[in-house]
């Protein structure tokens, strides 16, 4: 299901009204964990088949691209080495997570013959988000000079979720990406720092002006912004908020709301051969 802003409507946004909020529910608007009832299932799972399918994939892993621990990349090369790749970015809200845990992605757009690439990135309260957004562009760049190396050489098409879809809208201009994929994100960080996620992020005032994608110019390449029907109003109304800003600057890329799906089953729509996030991602090299 594939719609336009104006068609898909709004859910209420709780930021309307953020100066009356107390902090539980400011702290309950970017909660997707609590959102979602049976979310530590899910994740467990996940968790579990990444472990399996890290295991047993062809695969270079802990490959460096820059200095610090988190600094590594995990590749899954295809059959062909000039097939498209995948770059995956994790999620949890930039401060938990690892690329060890969403090796399970890589099914769904390898049976279609491609390449798939997770870096991992540093974790906040360790660095700030100023860090942790310059070091996608040097997982990019190391991924640009060393992938063919390791069976790597095809157009990048860069997606991410929660987190790493904030971090695939701020690298869509690397030189590298060919196109982006934001799952789940978030685009102001402005209402991050009135919640209990900013003890670890201890976001700046310059920090919120330059790292959020709604308050930025418009990148003029393709990017598909794709969010949960039932997620919390406040991704749901930055995925449409970024994509009406993108639209208004003609800048190409679809909406794509992802119906019945959550912050955590939405990612089933990327992790199934058939999902609509797979045929969404191939699309992006038409």
């Amino acid at each position: 299901m594939v719609e336009n802003a104006h068609s898909t409507g709004r859910p209420f946004d709780p930021r309307s009204a953020w100066s009356g909020l107390s902090q539980a529910e400011r702290d309950a608007a970017y909660d997707n964990n609590a959102a979602v009832k049976n979310s530590a299932a899910l994740i467990a799972e996940r968790n579990e088949a990444s472990g399996r399918l890290r295991s047993t994939l062809k695969s270079h892993l802990d490959l460096p691209y820059g200095e610090r621990a988190n600094n590594k990349i995990d590749l899954y090369p295809a059959a062909r080495p000039e097939a498209p790749c995948l770059v995956f970015l994790h999620g949890g809200y930039w401060q938990r997570n690892s690329r060890e845990l969403f090796a399970m992605l890589v099914e769904g757009i390898a049976a279609h013959g491609w390449s798939v690439a997770i870096p991992g990135y540093s974790l906040a309260p360790e660095v700030s988000l100023t860090d942790i957004v310059a070091e996608v562009p040097r997982a990019l760049d190391w991924l640009a000079a060393n992938g063919a190396s390791h069976g790597v050489a095809g157009p990048l098409v860069l997606s991410g979720w929660s987190a790493g879809a904030h971090l695939v809208a701020m690298a869509l201009d690397h030189p590298a990406v060919h196109a982006g994929l934001a799952i789940s994100g978030v685009y102001d960080l402005a209402p991050i720092r009135d919640t209990g996620l900013n003890n670890a992020l201890k976001l700046t005032d310059d920090e919120i002006a330059k790292l959020s994608p709604l308050r930025l110019p418009v990148t003029q390449k393709r990017l598909d912004i794709a969010y949960g029907s039932n997620e919390l109003p406040a991704l749901v109304c930055d995925s449409i908020a970024l994509h009406d800003k993108r639209s208004a600057a003609k800048a190409p890329g679809k909406l794509i709301p992802v119906e019945g799906a959550d912050h955590f089953t939405i990612l089933e729509a990327l992790r199934r051969p058939g999902g609509i996030l797979v045929d969404a991602a191939r699309g992006l090299l038409d």
